[in-house]
């Protein structure tokens, strides 16, 4: 087995240690030895406690509220394990925070996909392993390698044991149209679209439908759920134009504000979610699936360890 590095250890920050366990029991290594704490300031302390020199190491850690500390914890626990010799350092963000600034939208506008994406490079990560970036192109904001794994087939795996006949995909947006279209192609569905205007920031105002979903079971697809106005208004459209019972699912459920209230009182039956953002127990309400990435991060570190093809996970 050609690799880069002598073993794997597997660190993890605080933003989502039950999801970096998992990851560590799929590949039956166990968790490396680190505090990440503050001092008494609120400034991030980092300690490796054992020896990472000439090792491939992965730190698992997604750049979720609270964002700032999410993303300071990967940062110097980069330094820290750079500056321990470590063989190579990959960065896992299974949900890459800061993404939907990915470009100049209006004038002097800040781009902070490409800002976070150059700081984890001059942190000394030397790769990086992502989940459903919020748009694929920020992977080239980025000057070294990065793999991108995709949620979908997780998603449309949960639906397949359902068995659900008479299936639509709904896009909630035109440019979510890519995401439905992989995701119908999983189970062979047609896909309609909303067409929509937003006012603000943060508020949505649903215009009309492409598609026909009378008489439908419809599946909402996005990549994340923030304040869930979206999806929660878009599932209200569906029902009013006659779709029978509304399903939703995202990969990353940030689920911020009023998101839990909104999905508990939106007609949708089920939102299923994956665990690339940590739930705290008080959002995990009854309408809410989670579905574990642990097995495809696992199978990823293990393929970039022995240096195999990652993209071979979803041909």
């Amino acid at each position: 087995m050609n690799t880069s590095g002598s073993e794997i250890k597997i660190f993890s920050g605080n933003s989502n240690l039950e999801l970096a366990k998992k990851i560590a029991e799929n590949l039956n290594v166990p968790m490396g030895n680190a505090n990440v704490g503050t001092f008494s300031d609120g400034e991030i302390m980092v300690n490796i406690n054992e020896t990472v020199r000439g090792t491939d190491v992965f730190v698992i850690q997604s750049t979720n509220s609270p964002v700032n500390n999410n993303l300071m914890e990967l940062l110097i626990m980069i330094d820290a394990l750079k500056r321990a010799s470590a063989g190579r350092i990959t960065a896992v963000i299974p949900y890459y925070g800061y993404a939907r600034q990915d470009r100049k939208a209006k004038a002097r506008d800040p781009i902070t996909a490409k800002l976070v994406a150059d700081i984890i490079t001059a942190a000394g990560a030397d790769r990086v392993l992502t989940m459903d970036l919020h748009a694929a192109q920020i992977q080239g904001y980025f000057n070294i390698p990065v793999d991108h794994l995709l949620g979908v087939p997780i998603l449309a795996e949960y639906f397949k044991e359902k068995g659900l006949d008479d299936l639509v995909v709904v896009s909630p947006d035109l440019g979510s149209v890519t995401r439905a279209r992989n995701f119908a192609n999983h189970l062979d569905t047609p896909i309609a679209i909303i067409d929509k205007r937003r006012p603000k920031a943060n508020v949505s105002e649903v215009m009309n439908i492409i598609g026909d979903i009378e008489g439908k079971n419809v599946i909402l697809i996005d990549d994340m759920i923030d304040t869930a106005g979206t999806i929660a208004n878009a599932a209200k459209a569906l029902k009013d134009h006659g779709a029978k019972d509304v399903y939703a699912c995202c990969t990353h459920p940030v689920l911020s504000g009023p998101a839990v209230e909104r999905i508990q009182n939106s007609p949708i039956k089920e939102l299923i979610v994956l665990d690339t953002i940590l739930l705290p127990e008080e959002k995990r309400i009854d309408k809410i699936k989670i579905k574990s990435v642990a097995p495809v991060f696992a199978q990823a570190i293990r393929k970039i360890f022995a240096n195999e093809s990652v993209s071979s996970l979803f041909d």
